[in-house]
């Protein structure tokens, strides 16, 4: 560690940019650095024309030149990661990173996750990041114990503590059980996932949205449309925010019937370059329907932004700390309201008794559910 003190706990920083510009991510990570934090640079995964194993190769060099990450992370936000590209991209991070460490970070939208985890290590990788059956699968990263198994049968040697493993899968197990939660399942393989490679969530948004307007047949056009405005757009990676750039274009695409007649001032930007460094160029006809469809008060030229810090301090001048953070993450009045219901929380409620709070969910006017779960007592009730 270096010779900063590191205070609330924190001490491994990593940090990622959607476009893997460095440029957007190379200071936070030194900062973080001289601070004496360990540090990883994350490589945003896509599959496309320009996402090139080479591509990953120079951004992994980059990141050890210019902020001498202590790990480098692979971050497969879209879960796209194939057996066959795994081992090609490994070796030849390995090979560009030294002794630094590679974690690797997936998801199972594919199917493929478990698979991808079991050749990543054979090819190098040190760090999987895996989550607790029943929450792993499904949208999620794949489970601890199946993949802790099969490596095990592999001859790796995996120093995890299965007992606590088991004991906090049973603690979730239970919650969905009791509250009749949704648990992680396994998904089909769907190779249409790669030419769209919307994430889980914004495909629900998408669904809710088109019935809203009446267009719940056009659910397959619009995975269509994304797929196309994608390619448009040089190949952005479908993680946040471009792939909600990419989504909302599509969607007003769909939906107004004449595409780019109406466009976001993000994806303004976003082509413009106020975001980073593209990584090829967007279709020229497009290019012009963005720049001309597009809001007039968003300069040709991006500026470079005044620094964050400086300008939270100059407006808020009062503020400690804590606060200053907030009002950087949040935008609007959020922070005044948070503000306003501090310590408003009922002390009679939270330090009640369970026949006190059976009472006070019997007396409430709309619908309520209370889970109580203590070792082998479990209790739940529900107003309807």
């Amino acid at each position: 560690m270096g010779g900063y003190p590191l205070q609330n706990g924190f001490r491994v920083i990593g940090a990622f940019d959607g476009l893997n510009d460095v440029d957007n991510i190379a200071g936070s990570l030194s900062r973080a650095k001289q601070r004496g934090a360990y540090t990883f640079g994350s490589l945003s995964f896509c599959e496309s024309p320009l996402h090139t194993d080479e591509h990953y190769v120079k951004t992994t060099e980059d990141l050890i030149k210019r902020a001498d990450v202590d790990a480098i992370m692979i971050k497969d936000a879209g879960g796209l990661l194939t057996v066959d590209r795994i081992r090609t991209l490994v070796p030849k991070l390995k090979k560009a990173m030294g002794n630094r460490l590679l974690e690797l970070h997936s998801h199972c939208l594919t199917g493929l996750a478990p698979l991808v985890y079991l050749e990543g290590a054979k090819a190098g990788c040190d760090q999987l990041h895996l989550s607790i059956a029943p929450l792993a699968n499904g949208a999620a990263q794949p489970a601890n114990q199946t993949v802790i198994r099969n490596l095990r049968g592999m001859g790796f040697k995996v120093g995890t503590d299965d007992d606590a493993i088991d004991s906090i899968s049973k603690h979730f197990a239970h919650i969905a059980d009791v509250e009749g939660k949704p648990v992680g399942m396994p998904v089909e393989f769907d190779a249409f996932h790669y030419e769209h490679q919307i994430p889980g969530g914004m495909l629900s948004n998408f669904r809710e949205q088109l019935a809203t307007t009446g267009l719940s047949h056009k659910f397959g056009e619009l995975l269509e449309e994304c797929a196309r405005v994608r390619r448009e757009l040089a190949w952005p990676i479908m993680i946040t925010p471009f792939a909600q750039f990419v989504g909302t274009q599509a969607v007003l695409n769909v939906i107004h019937g004449e595409r780019y007649r109406h466009v976001p001032n993000e994806v303004k930007k976003y082509v413009l370059g106020y975001y980073g460094k593209l990584l090829g160029p967007v279709d020229p006809d497009v290019f012009d329907r963005i720049v001309e469809n597009g809001s007039k008060d968003i300069p040709l030229k991006p500026s470079i932004p005044d620094p964050l810090v400086r300008k939270m301090r100059n407006r808020y001048p009062t503020v400690d700390d804590e606060e200053l953070l907030l009002r950087m993450m949040f935008a609007g009045g959020q922070v005044d309201q948070m503000l306003k219901d501090k310590g408003q929380a009922n002390p009679s409620i939270v330090n009640a008794s369970v026949i006190d709070l059976i009472r006070t969910l019997a007396k409430a006017e709309k619908p309520g559910r209370i889970a109580i779960s203590r070792s082998e007592f479990s209790l739940a009730m529900s107003k309807k």
